[in-house]
C-alpha cells in the first residue's frame, strides 16, 4: 500500500515538472520588448472591403448589447506597456516631445504645390466636397474642402486632430492646409466620375463646378483645402475593430484586445472623434527590411471637436445614432423629455462647431456607433490612455491647435481651452480609479521608489501609507519565497535587510496604498525586478489581473443612461 502511494507521489511529481517545463519561464532575456517583431512576410494580404451600412447596423444592434469580456489587452509587454509595431509608435508619454514636433507631426518638408492641380476623380467618401488630384510636382493628394456653413472648420479639424493622434502614437496621413484655385486646374484625360446610375463617365468642368458649389469660397475665388498625401504601398482597405486579418501572418492579437484600439475610447472622448468606424482606417502593404508587412493607419480624424454635428445636430458624443432608452424616451414623449445634450450652454464657434468642456464626462461619452474595441476597454487600458492625454501640456495643445490656421483668434483660443478642460476631466476620471503607482525603480542598494500618477496630477490626496510586500520569484516555476514587508508615508522606501543580490535573481514586489477615498488602491500593483551586473532592472508590472471582472463591469456600467 505504501509502495503504491509512493509511486503515485513520484508520478504526480513527474507530471508537475513536465507541466512546468512546457509552460516556459515568465520572463525572457529580452523582456520587456520595445517593439513587436513582425518577421513573417504578408505579401499575400488582399484588399478588404467593409460595407458601411452593414458596419453601422452591426455596431448599433449587435455590439451595443455585447458584454465586455474583461480580458487583459493582448498586445502589452511584461511591464504593461504597448510596444512599438506596425499599429502604434510610442511618442508622447514615453519620451520628451516639443511644441515644434507636435506642430510638424508626421508631415515632411514637401507640402503640396498648388500652382496647378490635375483632377483625377471625385472624393468617394465622407460628406465634405473634395477631389483626388495631382499637384504641380506630380504628387497625388486627397483634397477636402470646408462647407459654406462652417468655413475653416473641417480643414482645421483634420489638421489639428492629425497632430494630436500622431503624438499619441498612431500612424497618420500627411496633411497640409493648402489653396485650390479653379483657374489653375486641369482634368486628367482618364479622370472619371460616378453618376447616379452607377456608371463612370469622363470628368468635366461642370462636375468641378457642381462639387465646388458645396464648398466654402474665399473672396478671391480660391478655396481653402485640406490635402492628404497618398500613402505608400498597396492599399488593402480598412481594418476591423474586432478579429484579425486571416491573410496577415503577423496579425495575431484580436483587434478588440489591442490596447491602442481600446484606448481610442479615451482619446476619442478627448477630441470628440465620434465617427469611429472601420471606414476611417486604412491598411497598406509596404516593404520593410526586405519583406512585406501590413501597416495600419487612422486616415480620417476630421470628425472631431464639433465637426460631426450638423447645424441642428447637437448630440454627437452624447448618444449613439440609435441609443435604446434615450431614443425611445424622446419618441414616446414627442421630444419633450430632454436629454443632457439639449441643455448644454454651448459657445457657438462656426470654425469649430459645438464642442465644450464644462459638462464633458469621459466615462459617458459615446461615438456614433459602438465598435468592439470600445466595449472591451478596461480600467487599466483607460489608465494607460489617460496618462498619455495628461502628457499634453497646455503649450503642446496650443501648438497643435495653431496648425489649424484659424483666422479668428477667438476660435483658436476656444478650441485650446476646451481641449485643456477635457484633458483634465479624463485625468480626473481615470487616474485615481485604480492603484495609480507608476514608474517603479529599485536602486542597486535596494531602495524602492515610484510615483503616484493621480497625486502628481493633483486629482487625489496622497495616501496615508504605502506598503510593499517583497518576495523572491522563481522564473521557472512561478513560485515565490517571502522576503518581508516594508511601509512608508512617501513614495520611497528601503528594502528588507535580506534582499538577495545575486545576478539573475528576480524579486516580486506588490505595492499598495492606504487611501480612505480610494479603496481600489488596495489592489496591488505587482512589480518584478531582475538583478543585473549594473543593478536592478524592471522586468514586469501587472496593474490588474487578467480577468478583472468587477472593475471592467464598473467601467461599462456608466454607459447605460
Amino acid at each position: 500500500m505504501r509502495r503504491g502511494i509512493a509511486l503515485l507521489i513520484v508520478l504526480i511529481g513527474v507530471l508537475t515538472v513536465a507541466a512546468v517545463s512546457t509552460t516556459g519561464p515568465k520572463f525572457y532575456d529580452d523582456d520587456p520588448i520595445a517593439r513587436v517583431p513582425e518577421s513573417r512576410d504578408a505579401s499575400n494580404a488582399k484588399a478588404l472591403g467593409i460595407d458601411l451600412f452593414f458596419e453601422y447596423s452591426y455596431n448599433l444592434f449587435v455590439n451595443a448589447s455585447r458584454q465586455p469580456s474583461n480580458t487583459r489587452a493582448g498586445n502589452v509587454n511584461t511591464i504593461d506597456e504597448v510596444p512599438d509595431s506596425s499599429w502604434f509608435i510610442n511618442r508622447i508619454g514615453s519620451a520628451p516631445i516639443t511644441a515644434e514636433q507636435i506642430a510638424r507631426g508626421v508631415n515632411s518638408d514637401t507640402p503640396p504645390s498648388p500652382e496647378k492641380w490635375t483632377l483625377l476623380r471625385e472624393k468617394s467618401a465622407g460628406t465634405n466636397p473634395g477631389f483626388t488630384a495631382r499637384d504641380a510636382n506630380g504628387q497625388t493628394w486627397f483634397l477636402q474642402f470646408d462647407t459654406p456653413d462652417f468655413p475653416e472648420a473641417s480643414t482645421a479639424a483634420v489638421e489639428v486632430a492629425s497632430k494630436l493622434f500622431w503624438a499619441l502614437g498612431y500612424n497618420m496621413v500627411e496633411t497640409f492646409v493648402t489653396r485650390f484655385d479653379p483657374a489653375r486646374v486641369a482634368i486628367d484625360p482618364k479622370a472619371t466620375v460616378k453618376r447616379p446610375s452607377g456608371a463612370r463617365t469622363p470628368f468635366t468642368r461642370d462636375d468641378i463646378s457642381r462639387i465646388l458649389e458645396r464648398a466654402a469660397r474665399n473672396g478671391d475665388g480660391t478655396y481653402r483645402a485640406s490635402a492628404g498625401r497618398l500613402l505608400p504601398g498597396k492599399v488593402l482597405g480598412p481594418f476591423r475593430y474586432a478579429g484579425t486579418r486571416s491573410d496577415d501572418p503577423n496579425d495575431l492579437v484580436p483587434h478588440q484586445h489591442r490596447r491602442e484600439l481600446r484606448a481610442l475610447r479615451v482619446f476619442g472622448a478627448w477630441t470628440n472623434l465620434v465617427d469611429w468606424k472601420a471606414g476611417n482606417t486604412l491598411d497598406t502593404l509596404v516593404d520593410e527590411h526586405g519583406r512585406s508587412i501590413v501597416r495600419h493607419y487612422l486616415q480620417d480624424v476630421g470628425s472631431t471637436f464639433g465637426m460631426a454635428n450638423n447645424r441642428h445636430e447637437w448630440d454627437m458624443g452624447w448618444e449613439h445614432y440609435y441609443d435604446g432608452p434615450a431614443t425611445r424616451r424622446r419618441f414616446l414623449t414627442y421630444g419633450f423629455a430632454l436629454s443632457p445634450w439639449q441643455t448644454v450652454p454651448y459657445i457657438e464657434q462656426p470654425a469649430i462647431g459645438l464642442f465644450e468642456g464644462n459638462q464633458f464626462d469621459p466615462t459617458t461619452w459615446k461615438p456614433q456607433t459602438p465598435v468592439a474595441a470600445y466595449i472591451e476597454l478596461r480600467a487599466d487600458d483607460a489608465f494607460w490612455a489617460a496618462r498619455r492625454v495628461m502628457a499634453f501640456t497646455d503649450d503642446l495643445i496650443r501648438a497643435a491647435v495653431r496648425t489649424g490656421q484659424y483666422s479668428d483668434p477667438a476660435a483658436d483660443a476656444h478650441l485650446a481651452a476646451v481641449l485643456i478642460k477635457r484633458r483634465d476631466a479624463i485625468g480626473r476620471a481615470y487616474l485615481p480609479a485604480i492603484n495609480p503607482v507608476v514608474n517603479p525603480s529599485l536602486a542597486a542598494d535596494g531602495r524602492l521608489a515610484f510615483e503616484n500618477a493621480a497625486v502628481a496630477a493633483g486629482f487625489a490626496e496622497a495616501p496615508s501609507l504605502y506598503r510593499a510586500t517583497w518576495a523572491r520569484f522563481d522564473n521557472a516555476t512561478g513560485g515565490t519565497t517571502p522576503i518581508g514587508r516594508t511601509e512608508s508615508v512617501s513614495t520611497a522606501m528601503a528594502a528588507p535587510r535580506n534582499l538577495p543580490d545575486a545576478v539573475g535573481t528576480i524579486v516580486e514586489i506588490d505595492i499598495t496604498a492606504a487611501s480612505a477615498a480610494h479603496a481600489s488602491w488596495q489592489q496591488p500593483v505587482r512589480t518584478y525586478f531582475r538583478r543585473t551586473a549594473g543593478g536592478w532592472s524592471l522586468v514586469g508590472l501587472e496593474r490588474l489581473a487578467d480577468d478583472a471582472r468587477e472593475t471592467g463591469a464598473t467601467l461599462n456600467a456608466t454607459q447605460d443612461r
